[in-house]
């Protein structure tokens, strides 16, 4: 080889080390980039009410309600006007201006599927990412004592009826908002045997929940999570 050959060649491997030092290596063991439309939604078996999440949990619209909205018409169809509610919402609105109630509601009523879905089955990692840590050790409670009697639970939704706002609040940079779900599903449990313990297979039960949502409205995580639980007659 000529002198010319050999000054390219250790040129390039010159490039190569300084390059590798800069951008390091990859070893296998690099966690993959975080994909907010990876996990999949389950879908309605019977029809369309549950409107898929962009991402495991409740974000927020990329657009805040119009500002020359009337005040009457703000919270059309979502709240009547001077109620608490709308009181409410207006306060949420204030410290977050992206915030948009409609959006709201969509994503909360396929987090409601998706978490009672993952309480059934016992996910722990689809919970995780839906609940607050408080409520998380409720449904772990209970999802261990079904594991330690061995029994396992079975739920199917035939439809969400209604998702509406109860109630909305902000303070200290804390918005929570209370969603009140209708429902009507069929769960079963049964234990190692596959005899029935609880529930009925052939039977539609009629469900009224009262969920809590909050998040902080000062952090750049868009998200919200389940912070209560209850039901209703």
């Amino acid at each position: 080889m000529d002198i010319y050959t050999i000054i390219f060649l250790a040129l390039a491997v010159f490039i190569f080390l300084r390059l590798r030092s800069v951008l390091g290596q990859r070893t296998g063991s690099e966690r993959p980039p975080y994909d907010r439309a990876a996990p999949n939604v389950v879908q309605r078996t019977q029809d369309n009410n549950v409107v898929p999440m962009p991402g495991t949990v409740i974000d927020q619209a990329p657009l805040a309600p119009s500002a020359d909205v009337a005040p009457a018409d703000r919270w059309k169809g979502i709240a009547e006007p001077d109620t608490p509610l709308a009181a409410g919402l207006d306060a949420i609105v204030a410290q977050d201006s992206s915030f948009d109630p409609r959006h709201f509601i969509s994503g909360a009523r396929s987090a409601y599927e998706m978490i009672v879905l993952a309480f059934a089955n016992g996910d722990r990692r689809a919970l995780k990412d839906l609940l607050s840590s408080e409520v998380y050790d409720s449904f772990e409670t209970v999802i261990k004592d079904r594991e330690k009697h061995e029994q396992k639970t079975e739920t199917r939704f035939v439809s969400i009826d209604k998702a509406e706002l109860v109630s909305a609040e902000a303070r200290d940079r804390a918005a929570q908002l209370t969603v009140r779900f209708v429902s009507q599903m069929i769960s079963v449990t049964r234990d190692k045997t596959g005899a029935i313990v609880d529930g009925n297979p052939d039977k539609v039960a009629d469900i009224t929940d009262v969920w809590t949502f909050a998040r902080d409205t000062s952090s750049r995580d868009p998200n919200w999570k389940l912070v209560g639980t209850g039901s209703a007659a």
